[in-house]
């Protein structure tokens, strides 16, 4: 008589990635956010096909027109008109594109040069980890926003200089961040393992180090991002930033503050953009912790 005997597979990479998102994205917040997100990302990649007006076009017979939904407003012009008659929902849409690239550009860079630091510090100790950590916190030392614009007036305020000064302004938080990862999984059985077989050690931190610690980055790269947006729109609004005409909102803000008694709707509505893409960032972040947490109850 044959027996059949059913096996029970171990969980793989893709289940787990799965139940992550299935944890994820079970709860209405993360779906708004998501949601949100996804929008401000199609406004970066085709301005063009979403705003109503040409951003750049002026018209001064229709400047600070307030939104076409309040008395006074332009029809077509839903968000209102700046101080030079330019439309100020087509200008949100494609200042998008600088926020969300110059933030992600400079998260990427902050992450390259914080986790090569991280690693070393954490896996080579001695006198590397001191080296590094007196780097971090002499840098820590000085006040971010201040530091970045003290180096962008020295060095002008073109678009490759401020995502590689930003994103060196954040490389110390990620360097910490996987230092104390990398502290609390080097001594583990697997490290062991793989120093025994003879692996080397750039092969043991790129292959059997980073890979386990890759959620607490992913994790701090989401709120590292809406720091980066933050700072970019400050930047913006000081004049320090990507400079006019091209559009972005930390500009808009900066353009509307003299008008703001009269045209509340200049400054408010990229203040508005600016708070709601971060406070997604900052939702996602916290869920994503959350998700990929194995040691909490999941309901």
């Amino acid at each position: 008589m044959a027996v059949s005997h059913e096996t029970t597979a171990s969980p793989t990479s893709e289940s787990q990635t799965r139940l992550v998102l299935r944890r994820l994205f079970g709860k209405n917040a993360v779906i708004l956010c998501a949601g949100f997100l996804i929008v401000s990302i199609l406004c970066a990649l085709a301005p063009g096909l979403i705003a109503p007006h040409d951003p750049y076009a002026q018209e001064l017979m229709l400047r600070l027109k307030p939104p076409s939904f309040v008395q006074g407003g332009v029809d077509g012009f839903w968000l209102g008109t700046d101080h030079l008659g330019r439309d100020t929902l087509s200008r949100i849409v494609f200042g998008a594109r600088i926020t969300l690239l110059v933030s992600v550009l400079a998260v990427a860079v902050s992450l390259v040069a914080g986790v090569a630091a991280g690693l070393a510090a954490g896996f080579y100790g001695g006198r590397t980890d001191a080296v590094i950590l007196r780097l971090i916190d002499m840098q820590l030392a000085f006040p971010v926003i201040l530091l970045v614009i003290a180096v962008v007036a020295v060095v002008g305020p073109s678009l490759t200089n401020l995502i590689i000064i930003m994103g060196l302004s954040g490389w110390p938080r990620f360097a910490r961040i996987v230092r104390g990862a990398v502290l609390s999984v080097r001594g583990l059985e697997y490290v062991e393992a793989a120093r025994a077989i003879g692996a080397g050690q750039m092969r043991i931190m790129l292959h059997h180090i980073l890979p386990n610690i890759l959620s607490a980055i992913i994790v701090y790269a989401s709120f590292e991002l809406a720091r980066m947006i933050l700072l970019e729109a400050t930047l913006s609004f000081l004049g320090l930033g990507v400079q006019p005409p091209t559009p972005t909102w930390g500009g808009m803000i900066s353009d509307g503050k003299n008008y703001i008694a009269i045209s509340w709707w200049v400054s408010l509505f990229p203040g508005l953009a600016i708070g709601a893409i971060i406070l997604a960032f900052n939702i996602l972040g916290d869920e994503l912790r959350d998700a990929l947490d194995p040691q909490l109850n999941h309901e």
